[in-house]
């Protein structure tokens, strides 16, 4: 029985632990960097910095500061795929933490979190498949956001396609609403990529097959999505157990081929304010570097 005792209490030591320190990993931000070999032979490498699900509540100071502080990598592009927002109040927030990186040129989509206000919800239930939005959901006030990005040139890619001038090369992007609660219409969007453009490249939120699918088909080189938070509770050795969509969980983060294409998706850069823990995988930003493909 004492034997029983200290077993129990150790466990319980052990998972008070646990617990603690996913709490800490939210604030263990981290830059990741990839080469994409995937531009013209002859073409100079394109910068673009990858930020995704800032979840942005007031008073995250060092959030704030380290996603100011990456402006010092000078990318050439930037561009968000979604979820800027946790607070109902946080747009000023997510405002304040891009604005050094507003003078980059950009593009963004949104994600559920910045059209629908937070709520507490039980993690087991991303065991039984894609957490599901109620009718009822406080809607957010996130006009102001895509006013304020917009404002400084950011292009909006809400089903929405643009031939983007980067530096000098040419981007053929195109974006699509969240799927996550079925905003996306690939059909406004939909066609083959421009063959002269240095880069095709999609932009969506949540990675669901039938817009990776759609995007593959019509022949982007590159995709980018986060939602996924990299599953957030990650097992070392094995990886993520849930990605909140019907992506497989073995490209819930980072670089992976899909069809024809490159898909990156971020394990982004925030979580949940009613769910503030990540264990074995940090919050991130990626620097994508967009070379020549070797002969």
């Amino acid at each position: 029985m004492v034997s029983l005792g200290k077993a129990v209490m150790g466990a319980s030591a052990l998972g008070a632990a646990a617990f603690g320190y996913a709490h800490l990993e939210t604030k263990r931000f981290t830059l990741r960097r990839q080469n994409l070999r995937v531009l013209a032979s002859d073409s100079p490498d394109l910068r673009v910095l990858h930020l995704s699900d800032l979840h942005m509540v007031p008073g995250q100071h060092r959030k704030r500061e380290w996603v100011q502080s990456l402006v010092a990598l000078s990318p050439d592009a930037v561009v968000a795929t979604g979820d800027f927002l946790s607070h109902e109040e946080g747009v000023p927030a997510a405002l304040e933490a891009l604005a050094p990186l507003l003078d980059i040129p950009g593009a963004f989509v949104l994600g559920s979190n910045d059209y629908y206000a937070p709520k507490p919800i039980n993690p087991a239930r991303y065991f039984s498949g894609p957490s599901q939005v109620e009718p009822t959901r406080k809607q957010m006030d996130w006009a102001p956001l895509v006013d304020g990005l917009s404002e400084h040139g950011w292009l909006n890619l809400t089903n929405a396609e643009h031939e983007w001038k980067v530096d000098g090369r040419l981007i053929d992007v195109r974006g699509v609403d969240d799927p996550h609660i079925g905003r996306d219409d690939y059909s406004q969007v939909a066609g083959h990529f421009n063959p002269q453009a240095d880069l095709a490249l999609g932009v969506v939120h949540a990675p669901y097959t039938r817009v990776l699918d759609s995007m593959s088909a019509d022949g982007a080189q590159v995709i980018l999505a986060g939602h996924t938070h990299g599953g957030q509770l990650r097992v070392p050795g094995y990886g993520a157990l849930v990605t909140n969509c019907d992506l497989d969980t073995k490209r819930a983060r980072g670089l992976s081929f899909y069809g024809d294409s490159l898909l990156h998706v971020s394990a982004g850069l925030g979580c949940s304010r009613y769910a503030p823990f990540r264990f074995a995988c940090p919050p991130e930003a990626t620097l994508l570097t967009f070379s020549a493909a070797t002969s």
